[in-house]
Order: structure tokens, then sequence, then C-alpha cells
């Protein structure tokens, strides 16, 4: 599957509306549509999106927009990142304060909302289960990681400002005066 008939998906899935489990659930209804080969070739896909949003700076805005963000809750996140679309996510993975700019975003600084979507990441298996009434086949799992030597402490309240700093503005305190 090519990029662009990945993300042409998932715009399709999102073209209508509502929550990221129901964008999650059309994604699989329409992937499941196609050719075992092309759901297969579309969790190629999605690993190597995923693998290349795997960074420490992104991983730090979850961390901040999610008041907290594991392993998995990092896994979520990208998901729900997934159903924002190709734009939003290059530009979040290119440079993870952009995430400022988002209405829904800003909305949580206030309101506390959490940004996950564990069934995005579930679309291909699903569709593939849904088209073959089978398992799909093993996909190789994703090797990149982030340089553990590139994490820094997202509790820390001045490295938040200097990393990323209008969506510090949004969710860390200012200091007491």
């Amino acid at each position: 599957m090519r990029t662009e008939d990945f993300w042409q998906l998932i715009d399709r899935a999102r073209a209508g509306g509502g929550e990221p489990d129901a964008i999650a659930a059309r994604a699989v209804a329409l992937l499941a549509a196609r050719d075992p080969e092309e759901i297969v070739g579309y969790a190629e896909h999605q690993r190597r999106v995923l693998a290349a949003s795997y960074r420490v700076d992104l991983w730090g805005a979850a961390y901040m927009i999610n008041y907290g963000a594991s392993d998995d809750g990092f896994e979520y996140f990208r998901g729900w990142l997934m159903t924002r679309g190709r734009e939003v996510f290059a530009r979040a993975v290119a440079d993870p304060d952009s995430l400022a700019e988002l209405p829904e975003v800003r909305a949580a600084s206030l309101s506390g909302e959490e940004f996950e979507c564990e069934d995005m990441l579930a679309v291909p298996w699903d569709a593939y289960r849904k088209a073959t009434a089978s398992d799909m086949p093993v996909v190789r799992e994703a090797a990149r990681t982030p340089d553990l030597n590139d994490f820094w402490d997202f509790d820390n309240s001045d490295e938040a400002q200097r990393r990323l700093p209008r969506l510090a503005a949004l969710f860390v305190e200012p200091p007491p005066e």
C-alpha cells in the first residue's frame, strides 16, 4: 500500500465525523472491503508510520496533553493522532509543539480531556479478521525506539517550557509568585 492510499483510507473514515473510535470502526469497514494483501499492506504502512512517530519529543507532548503517558498511553495517543489525518500527524511528528494549535487540544487544557484511540491501532487486524474470518499473518514489529539518552523529565516544568513552549503555556501551571 502506498502512503497516499493509507492516508486516503483514513480520510474517508474521517469524513463521517464523530469520535476517534467511530473513525477507527469506519476504517475497519473500508479496509475489510479490500483484498487481504492490501490489508497486510496497510498494516505494514501503519507499522512504519508508528515507528516514525516514536519520538521522545512527541512522547513529551502526549505526556503533557494527557497529564501522563505510559508506553501504552503513548501508543494510544498516536492512534488518536492518526485519526486527525495526515497533515496534523506529519506536523506533530515534525514539531510536537504544533499540537497547541489544535482547537481540541486547547480545549483539553481547560477540560482535562485525554486523547487516545487504541482501536485505531487494531484497524488492520480487525479488518483482516472481518474480511477473511482468520487472523492476519504476523507483521514485522517496528525496530525503532527512542534513544533513552534523549529522554527528559516530562514532569520538569522548566524543561517542558523550554522544549514545548506553546504546549507548556496551555498545560503547565506557572510557578507561584
